[in-house]
């Protein structure tokens, strides 16, 4: 074992681009640190280690990726610099070419950033190679993470990597093949959330729905153990994919009482045809029949969709066919992201290429129908009663909470509000349009 003393005046700082399971592993790698001893920097102190987790879903990523390496090789000039992530995965040569960069580690090496750090501190013993990455097809091991936000949520990875191999997604050439940890594991973690004060649990992965591949069990069975789990009130998934979510998932949250009526589905398009390019595992028939039957069960449920706008091959008759599709079914709000070119995917090889411009225009369309969308379904809450969420906040003349349905509110800033569950009524729009203002229904009666 290492002495305490040896590293007992060693610092570290964080930081994390892209998806909610990359902010999980840091906060995993941060527990890790921490038990050897190495604290996490204070604001403003420089740093003997960097750890950075970088993303490269998209071009965009990768560009933000650059600019945040650069900015913290200069912000903390004498630390040890070491990157890993999708990026880092993906382009290490690319990663290791930046200057100021010391250790660029790949998925699989990610597990074990906290030994690379003990050796250097311990034995003044650096890599031998500055590039430590094993090929994607060994890109095997499932890493337990589950971080919390700075409000009142903890993101619990429950499943990594995926199978689906998408024509324009690198995320497989990435995070590898799916895998899961297990369900009494899992369990486990959120009974640790429970004890430590978490109210609110949401599951993440990269193909979140495919849970059980590695272990042989099923999703609905980590739902149904995870529900009977003492102090966690609140459960949402994070995405799952619509041939994935199955009517027993369906009637199951409608039936719950902790899961909460909040799905995140992504769609991608409404062209058959256009699906067909990307090698979607569902049409628009299968996805229109999964949300008609969430609002079925779950009227009030609010229903996120991802549309990618501007893929090789959306032609313009394709785009109108796939917004008269989006238009007509029962979601909330849209995320909407334009198409980016990422190498060794399969999508280069369609045609024909949508210009920028176009691509701009139809994100135009599809971002004002989910405002409109977005809006009525808070217009139609208001003056309706809801059980709400309070997040930690800064003390100010404001906080904020959610309810069950996922609907942003805002109340008069009162500490004892903080990480409790109160029942509210939404009273009017806030001053700047962002969130439903509300009074307390009740005396004292938050969990």
């Amino acid at each position: 074992m290492i002495d305490a003393f040896e590293i007992k005046d060693r610092t570290v700082a964080y930081y994390s681009l892209g998806c909610k399971l990359n902010f999980a592993e840091t906060s995993t790698v941060g527990k890790e640190m921490a038990a050897l001893g190495i604290r996490k920097t204070l604001q403003g102190e420089q740093a003997d280690f960097c750890i950075i987790n970088t993303c490269s879903v998209t071009e965009l990523a990768d560009k933000k990726s650059r600019q945040m390496i650069r900015r913290i090789c200069k912000s903390h000039p004498d630390a040890y610099m070491i990157v890993t992530g999708c990026y880092a995965q993906l382009k290490p040569e690319e990663v290791a070419q930046i200057e100021g960069v010391d250790l660029v580690l790949g998925m699989e090496q990610k597990k074990n950033i906290s030994n690379y750090v003990r050796d250097i501190v311990r034995l003044h013993q650096k890599p031998d190679s500055k590039i430590i990455i094993s090929p994607v097809k060994d890109v095997k091991t499932f890493i337990p993470s589950c971080s919390a936000d700075d409000r009142t949520r903890h993101f619990l990875k429950i499943q990594d990597g995926c199978d689906y191999f998408c024509t324009y997604c690198t995320v497989p050439l990435a995070r590898g093949r799916s895998r899961n940890g297990a369900i009494v594991d899992i369990v486990k973690q959120a009974e640790w959330v429970a004890n430590t004060g978490g109210k609110e649990i949401v599951l993440t992965g990269v193909n979140t729905g495919d849970f059980g591949k590695s272990t042989q069990e099923t999703f609905i069975d980590l739902l149904k153990a995870l529900d009977k789990v003492q102090g966690i009130e609140r459960y949402r998934i994070s995405s799952i994919e619509p041939n994935l979510i199955t009517d027993d998932i369906i009637s199951f949250v409608a039936e719950s009482r902790h899961f909460m009526p909040h799905f995140h589905i992504p769609l991608q398009s409404g062209s058959d045809a256009v699906l067909k390019l990307m090698r979607r595992r569902y049409d628009t028939s299968l996805f229109r029949q999964k949300t008609e039957r969430i609002k079925k069960l779950m009227p009030n449920a609010f229903i996120g969709v991802d549309i990618i706008i501007g893929t090789r091959g959306e032609t313009d008759e394709l785009f109108k066919e796939s917004k008269s599709f989006i238009d007509s079914i029962p979601f909330t709000q849209l995320h909407v992201f334009s198409y980016s070119e990422r190498p060794d995917t399969q999508a280069l090889k369609i045609t024909p290429v949508v210009p920028p411009e176009k691509k701009h225009e139809r994100s135009k369309q599809l971002l004002a129908l989910s405002e409109k969308r977005w809006r009525d379904f808070y217009t139609f809450h208001t003056g309706k009663t809801a059980r709400t969420l309070f997040e930690h906040a800064r003390k100010g003349k404001y906080m904020y909470g959610f309810t069950e349905n996922y609907i942003k509110t805002e109340i008069a800033y009162h500490k004892s509000l903080c990480n409790s569950i109160r029942t509210i009524q939404m009273t009017g729009w806030n001053e700047d349009k962002t969130a439903l203002t509300a009074i307390l229904k009740d005396q004292n009666n938050g969990k």
